[in-house]
């Protein structure tokens, strides 16, 4: 139980892990859903901007930890 925790905390504690988890998991979906196929156009642009946004979020609470 110790083990699932740590890795638990591991993967939700860092958000770059978890911005990069998310990002790919969205464009795995726009790669396999019919639906979502006039989106595989900006597919790198989401990559981009995802990425880009985990990190920017991950800086801004190290460089800002007491932000509300």
């Amino acid at each position: 139980m110790k083990i699932i925790a740590a890795i638990y905390n591991f993967i939700v504690g860092d958000m770059v892990i978890l911005g990069i988890l998310l990002t790919v998991t969205f464009l795995a979906l726009i790669n396999n859903v019919s639906a979502l196929a006039p989106l595989k156009d900006f597919s790198g642009a989401f990559l981009v901007l995802g990425v880009l946004s985990s990190l920017v979020a991950s800086l801004s609470r190290e460089a800002f930890p007491f932000w509300p």
